[in-house]
């Protein structure tokens, strides 16, 4: 929910987290093949286990990008107030006090 407090400047952190994902991806794949070569098929199975998650991210990361702005407001939407009537926003109910 937008505040009308973000700064104007504000980015996104996809492109950092797509470098980081490329970095994680190359040294889970480098303790894979180490562990591997090793003969340490418990460490082994833990490094494969983090490149999946690694190559999992950097494919959201890459989709996301993909996708570019479309989802976040731009300059030409003003902020609007949050509610604070206490009422629930329709559909969702988690938001609703038991």
């Amino acid at each position: 929910m937008r505040t009308g407090s973000e700064p104007a400047t504000a980015r996104s952190p996809l492109r950092m987290r797509l470098w980081l994902s490329l970095w994680g991806t190359f040294w889970a794949l480098f303790g894979l093949v180490a562990f591997v070569l090793a003969g340490r098929p418990g460490w082994a199975a833990a490094c494969g286990a983090l490149l999946l998650i690694t190559v999992v991210d950097f494919c959201v990361v890459v989709h996301r990008i993909h996708q570019g702005p479309h989802y976040q407001p731009g300059r030409n939407i003003p902020p609007y107030e949050p509610d604070r009537t206490g009422h629930p926003r329709p559909g969702r109910s988690h938001d609703r006090a038991a």
